[in-house]
């Protein structure tokens, strides 16, 4: 007589192929969020260090500069962000970071007491 086949029937293939998909698009943008949060990491890195260099820089010539060179900062490799530092004197300035993640402006900023901000966000 006939004997029975072994495997899996097509409708049972499409619910795991289902099931993946269900998956897939619920880890997906999780996924990306944190990519992008872990880019933005060099931003608040970068900034952190700005401050710490104006800071000595300012205890040397009691002063801030709005140079990043002139107090001593320079990224390495491949950053992805550009940096600057605006309004600087003798007792503030402000620190810049912008980038282009995931086709959005992301741009954070930090002052000399160290309160830093994220607008625009690319992140959100």
């Amino acid at each position: 007589m006939f004997k029975k086949s072994k495997g899996f029937t097509l409708i049972e293939l499409m619910i795991v192929v289902a099931i993946i998909g269900i998956l897939a698009a619920i880890a997906i943008p999780n996924f990306m969020n944190y990519q992008c949060k872990a880019k933005q990491s060099e931003a608040k890195s970068n900034l952190g260090s700005i401050r710490t260099n104006q800071h000595a820089y300012r205890a040397e010539y009691d002063t801030f500069k709005d140079d990043l060179g002139a107090i001593g900062f320079a990224t390495t490799g491949n950053p992805r962000y550009t940096y600057s530092i605006s309004d600087a004197d003798k007792t503030s300035f402000l620190a810049l970071a912008t980038a282009q993640i995931n086709n959005k402006t992301d741009k954070w900023t930090m002052n000399s007491s160290g309160v830093s901000s994220n607008d625009p966000n690319a992140c959100q």
